[in-house]
């Protein structure tokens, strides 16, 4: 008589898995803010910065099939919304051709090369009130997540002390 194996327990999100995901942010109000739902699936390894530490701890413990629903505050995943943020700039310096009018979302580079998304808050005369902060910054949100698949890290290398067997793999996470 053959014995059928016990099935092997889901994949769990953790630190370091990587997951296949969708994901969907919505405001109160419905208006979408953010979704993966119809393009191709969010790929991403827990901590490598494609989500806020904020949205990674949403996802821990979900596992491979799960869906979930949230309810969290646009400052506890992107920050809190910062006064100081919140600049005068010269028209001058805003592109001819961009719609540079309130409620419009325009891009900047930063000098470390990324690009900076603010949100125009005012024109007045020769200058333009940004919003630097995270748009969702200061918001409620209701978020919906899909794991898709959950790949988890590969167990650490054990020192070989006899000289046998492979060598343990190179770290490449640490400072030089």
């Amino acid at each position: 008589m053959t014995q059928a194996n016990p099935p092997l327990p889901a994949a769990t999100v953790g630190r370091g898995s990587a997951c296949t995901l969708r994901l969907e942010i919505r405001l109160p109000d419905g208006t979408l803010a953010l979704s993966t739902r119809d393009g191709a699936p969010l790929e991403l390894t827990m901590g490598d910065g494609t989500l806020t530490p904020g949205l990674e701890v949403l996802l821990l413990g979900l596992t491979a099939g799960q869906r979930a629903r949230f309810i969290a505050q646009g400052d506890d995943l992107y920050g809190p919304h910062d006064p100081s943020a919140v600049y005068w700039l010269p028209l001058a310096d805003f592109p001819r051709d961009q719609n540079t009018a309130p409620g419009q979302v325009v891009a900047f580079d930063t000098p470390g090369g990324q690009e900076l998304a603010g949100l125009v808050l005012a024109i007045a005369g020769d200058r333009v009130q940004v919003d630097l902060n995270h748009p969702l910054s200061g918001r409620p949100l209701n978020i919906e997540v899909e794991i898709l698949a959950v790949t988890l890290p590969p167990e650490p290398a054990q020192a070989q002390t006899h000289g046998s067997g492979p060598a343990p793999a190179p770290d490449l996470c640490s400072a030089a």
